[in-house]
Parts: structure tokens; C-alpha cells; sequence
């Protein structure tokens, strides 16, 4: 083989080797993040399955009309502790089959929705919303939420606390 041709072999190598760990971080699925606003537009305007991952107590204080409630784990300070098997990482199965099914997933304030979002998209899902803020931003925003009258003095810190 001849030198021009090693050297242009070598360079296709070198743009392989450089270009390839680009591609593979960018066909990598990912969770997006969403407003509160997007998250209102996205239930009106499209089919989509809405995922609570609250505490049973937090979801009886108040939910999004239509949420599925799958706690994502246990919280520190919640007595009513549920088993391993109640929780997200346990009841996958009770997510749609199909992995193009677009979720939209919250909790409180949003960081138990990052985690549950990631651990969907880790399962295969991949049109998975997370609203960022979670029900406290959601309900700020003024959009409707499903409770009852005595759940709903308990959702008063909601509207109260600061933005």
C-alpha cells in the first residue's frame, strides 16, 4: 500500500474515532423538561399519558385531572411508608406498552419527576415530559387541579409559597 493511501485511511480512522462518541451521545434519549404552560398545551392538545409520582398523601392533597399515581419512592418523613413493590422501579408494567407513548410525569416540586423521568427513558420510553416546578408551579400558574374541599386547605402552601 502506498503512502497516500495509509494516509488517507488514517484520516477517515481519526474522523471516525472523533465523530462517533459525538453521535452516540446524540441518539441517546433523553427526557425534556417543561413549563407548566407546555405541560396545559401538551394535555389539551395531544393524547398523553400523565404520571404522578407523589406520595399517596401528596396525590390526596391534590392531582392534574387524568394522573395515573405510581409513587416513585418513599419519602424520609412520611409514616405511611409503602413496600418496594407499590413503587415506580416495581410497577413498571402499569405504563403504556408502547414506548412511544408520550408521558408527562410530576411530583411536587420536580425533582422526584427528573428522577422517575429518567428512569423512564432508562426503560425505553421515549417521548417522556417532565414538569418542571411539579404541581406547586402547576397550580402558581393558576391551571386546575383535582381535590377535595379538605384536601384543599392542605394545598393553600402551594399558592402561597414564593415563585
Amino acid at each position: 500500500m502506498n503512502k497516500q493511501c495509509m494516509l488517507f485511511f488514517a484520516a477517515i480512522l481519526l474522523a471516525f474515532l472523533i465523530i462517533s462518541p459525538g453521535m452516540a451521545a446524540a441518539s441517546k434519549c433523553t427526557y425534556t423538561n417543561v413549563t407548566a404552560c407546555d405541560a396545559r398545551q401538551m394535555i389539551e392538545e395531544e393524547d398523553i399519558f400523565i404520571l404522578d409520582v407523589c406520595t399517596p398523601s401528596g396525590y390526596d392533597d391534590g392531582q392534574i385531572e387524568g394522573a395515573v399515581l405510581i409513587p416513585l419512592r418513599n419519602l424520609k418523613s412520611d409514616p405511611d411508608a409503602l413496600s418496594p413493590d407499590e413503587l415506580l422501579p416495581a410497577r413498571m408494567k402499569e405504563l403504556p406498552c408502547n414506548r412511544n407513548t408520550k408521558i408527562l410525569v410530576y411530583c411536587k416540586v420536580g425533582k422526584r419527576g427528573a428522577e422517575a423521568s429518567s428512569l423512564l427513558v432508562d426503560a425505553g420510553y421515549k417521548e417522556v415530559s417532565n414538569l418542571e416546578g411539579g404541581l406547586t408551579k402547576w397550580v402558581q400558574e393558576g391551571y386546575p387541579i383535582v381535590a377535595t374541599y379538605d384536601s384543599w386547605k392542605n394545598v393553600w402552601y402551594l399558592l402561597l409559597s414564593p415563585q
